[in-house]
């Protein structure tokens, strides 16, 4: 057995079993390298130098985690949800509710992609102010999970904007003209290339909504109470505080791509300004830090995991391995590969660092195949984007997790991974095998 899929097998089949997700990584990345042949002392230094790398994203979490208690703290986010949904409460209906505040989070997603491009930033700030009413209104948070999962990787898989001209242009098909495909840019749409798979993912959020997640689920409103505490309206000054404090916060991190200097000016003008008080500058900073933690040791560990998988060559080997089962079959070679993708991007949690890994091997049997350029760049797009959605260790799933789970009532691998794989790799998977086939 290949140590890439031995090492994803184990960590998925702990994390399902219920034991932590960060020393289910870990075991996983040991097992995975020492498979794979490693020394013991050659697997740790491996995951010691991912996890160096992995601490500044963890850092930048962290921060943000604290800002986004000091935004709570001043009552804007509660201030700002309470009109947002005071047609649908107006209405007194619970479906026209449901429908309104997962409108605002997927469009928050989207716009979170390119109009914006704060990636997760805004999961934090936003969500768990909105979690009492979810709850008094019985929305599944699995719903609101797959909603946002959905804006976060089905909107860089599609719009050539944002972070996804960062993955379809610079990733996707700068990789694939470096394995050797020609392609006339001014004559080709990337977005031909990937509607199918993007339906494939539209498809997977409506049966979510319609029929998986469509009954209402009972959460303890008194924990979320407790979590929210006193809700005060904000007055006009601490609005206009608030309004520059995210918008100095947001140009600073676009100016210098720095989440953790973002965050940290954002905090600080709140701090200074009054807004929150200053005694309290404390525990709020730890509180939000709190709020972020386990993302950010995932992180780390997946950061470690994923070193040590490249380390020891087992995903060339995978990649290579695919070729063996093409058998001249565009059937069974398109099935394949998609299904190697989905492996390798599970286990390091990226589509973007998936895409140089399998496109150099994937372009060359493609065109001797003979599938089309359309087809070779839905082929290894979408192989990129299987397993983003419905890993443990991936931004997509951490993200939403630890908004929805800020009142301890949502479970990071039975309420996110696990509702975002069924949803959306299994149709990614179909979906991008039949654009292959017919593009």
């Amino acid at each position: 057995m290949n140590p890439v899929i031995l090492a994803v097998a184990i960590m998925l089949g702990l994390s399902l079993a219920r034991f932590p997700v960060v020393p289910s990584i870990i075991i996983a990345a040991v097992c995975g390298g020492l498979w794979a042949g490693m020394p013991v002392d050659h697997v740790l230094r491996s995951f010691h130098l991912g996890i160096k790398e992995g601490a500044n994203i963890a850092l930048s979490y962290a921060m943000l985690g604290a800002f986004a208690a000091a935004i709570a703290k001043s009552g804007i986010p509660h201030w700002l949800c309470d009109h947002a949904i005071s047609h649908a409460k107006q209405s007194q209906s619970h479906n026209i509710a449901r429908a309104v505040l997962l409108s605002i989070l997927a469009l928050a997603a989207v716009a979170s992609q390119n109009l914006i491009p704060i990636h997760i930033a805004f999961i934090p700030i936003l969500v768990p102010p909105m979690l009492y009413l979810m709850s008094e209104i019985g929305l599944d948070r699995r719903l609101v999970a797959c909603t946002l999962t959905f804006g976060l990787v089905c909107t860089y898989m599609f719009l050539p904007i944002g972070f996804g001209e960062i993955y379809l242009k610079k990733i996707l098909l700068g990789n694939i003209k470096l394995a050797g495909l020609d392609i006339n840019e001014g004559n080709f749409s990337l977005m031909d290339a990937m509607w199918l798979p993007a339906l494939g993912m539209l498809s997977g959020l409506l049966v979510a909504a319609t029929i998986t997640y469509r009954k209402p689920r009972t959460y303890n409103l008194h924990a979320i109470e407790k979590l929210d505490g006193e809700n005060v309206a904000p007055n006009s000054r601490v609005i206009v505080i608030s309004l520059v404090a995210l918008i100095t916060a947001f140009a600073v991190q676009l100016t210098w791509d720095s989440m953790i200097l973002g965050a940290l000016v954002g905090f600080m003008l709140f701090s200074m300004s009054g807004s929150t008080r200053w005694r309290d500058n404390d525990s709020v900073f730890v509180d939000g830090m709190k709020m972020m933690a386990n993302i950010g040791f995932i992180m780390i560990a997946a950061s470690g995991f994923a070193e040590v998988l490249r380390d020891s060559g087992s995903i060339p080997e995978l990649v290579k391995a695919t070729a063996g089962l093409v058998d001249n079959s565009p059937w069974i070679a398109s099935f394949a590969m998609l299904l190697v993708g989905l492996v390798i991007t599970m286990g390091i949690g990226s589509s973007f660092s998936t895409i140089p890994i399998i496109a150099t091997i994937y372009v060359p049997i493609a065109q001797a195949l003979g599938f089309s350029p359309l087809a070779i760049v839905a082929l290894v797009g979408t192989a990129g984007v299987l397993g983003d959605a419905g890993s443990p260790a991936s931004d997509s799933t951490l993200g939403p997790t630890a908004g929805l789970n800020a009142d301890g009532q949502h479970d990071h691998i039975r309420d996110t991974v696990v509702p975002t794989f069924i949803h959306y790799n299994l149709p990614l998977l179909l979906f991008g095998w039949i654009a292959t086939l017919i593009l």
